[in-house]
């Protein structure tokens, strides 16, 4: 599950080649904006050319004035992380979005430049070359589900290949950040960021139900956690977290909850005398609870010192390889517990792993419902 977070979405990168180093390769892919493009990218390729189609993208995508990522001076390496986000502002990022001229304040009012500061349509000639839509749309590959906001409804939507024929556009609308990007039509409908109604799939992968134990990879760019800030720009980079990191824990343990809930009612059915079992309310409830067992591995994206409130739109290559082998050592750190996290479960409760930070402060724990 790959959250939306512009420019930290190639921490995702490193987390999938991660796993994929390590043998494991998913069943379903679900992700909302950023995290839309890489599961569309990871989705729509066979499994020996995933990490090569993702890293042409953050390769293209990425660029700006270079600096040792390993930099000492925190102060300049500030600077120039706010430079390289300024031009990507001025400039746009290769391969993705473009301005607009005229900017949308002398566009005719009802157009899609009107509604945006950027045109998306080199991020769709993008997909269109490093996504096989055809292999997406078999979701015997792999299932592909990413979500959405309908501008008109405001309700949440998720395209999912189970049910949908995806295109470019879906992805696309998946992305499409107000008032930076412009919405995309679909069926006569337009559609915005999903992050503006929640920037992780979990509820949605939980809700579709399951007949099969699962493993979650949860793969989150923005911390709910985090210090008391100093200044403020450190204070609009905290609200940011904040907004979207969808209170990642608190959102995980109440779906532990409710997939425990689920569990006793199903045990209860199990002991309602034959007569109570074969009613209306009993076949209702049984096909609610029909979880099997759920392990979520919590890999949450830690900011760095340097760090300020245009970090998800600040797409220098530097800071993208940074982000990149910061995904890879957070799989490593996980897999520490590599037999815990794989064993099949003994039960059909719920566990949750949180892989700890590079700074060992984070300590890992396993939670079971």
């Amino acid at each position: 599950m790959l959250q939306g977070g512009g420019a930290l979405g190639a921490y995702q990168g490193g987390v999938y080649e991660a796993l994929a180093q390590a043998g494991i390769e998913p069943h379903w892919v679900a992700g909302i904006s950023i995290g839309a493009i890489n599961a569309a990218i990871i989705a729509g390729n066979p499994p020996e050319k995933r990490v090569e189609r993702l890293r042409e993208f953050w390769t293209l995508a990425s660029g700006g004035l270079q600096v040792d990522p390993t930099m000492g001076v925190w102060a300049m390496r500030s600077l120039v992380s706010q430079l390289n986000a300024a031009g990507a502002l001025m400039f746009g990022v290769s391969g993705f979005f473009t301005p607009r001229f005229p900017p949308p304040q002398f566009q005719p009012a009802g157009t899609m430049g009107a509604l945006s500061y950027y045109d998306t349509g080199p991020l769709k000639q993008t997909l269109e070359r490093l996504v096989d839509f055809g292999r997406i749309n078999d979701p015997h590959h792999v299932r592909f589900s990413i979500g959405a906001v309908n501008v008109e409804t405001g309700n949440f939507a998720y395209f999912d290949n189970c049910r949908d024929t995806i295109g470019p556009e879906h992805i696309m609308a998946s992305g499409a950040l107000p008032p930076g990007l412009p919405p995309v039509e679909i069926g006569g409908a337009f559609y915005w960021d999903g992050g503006l109604v929640s920037n992780t799939p979990l509820e949605y992968v939980l809700d579709e139900g399951h007949t099969e134990d699962l493993l979650v990879f949860q793969v989150d760019l923005f911390p709910a956690q985090g210090p008391m800030p100093k200044t403020l720009a450190e204070a609009g980079e905290r609200v940011m977290d904040i907004r979207f990191s969808s209170r990642t824990r608190l959102n995980t343990d109440q779906a532990m909850k409710l997939h425990r809930a689920k569990l006793l009612v199903r045990q209860l059915l199990d002991q309602l005398p034959p007569e109570l079992a074969k009613g209306a309310a009993a076949r209702e409830l049984r096909a609610i609870a029909t979880e099997k067992a759920l392990t979520v591995v919590q890999l949450i994206y830690r900011r760095k010192a340097y760090e300020s409130d245009s970090k998800d739109y600040e797409f220098s290559r530097g800071t993208m390889l940074q982000h990149w082998a910061s995904g890879g050592r957070a799989v490593h750190r996980s897999l520490t517990e590599r037999e815990a996290i794989l064993q099949t479960p003994t039960h059909e409760g719920g566990r949750v792993f949180d892989v700890p930070g590079p700074d060992g402060v984070h300590k890992q724990v396993e939670r079971a419902s």
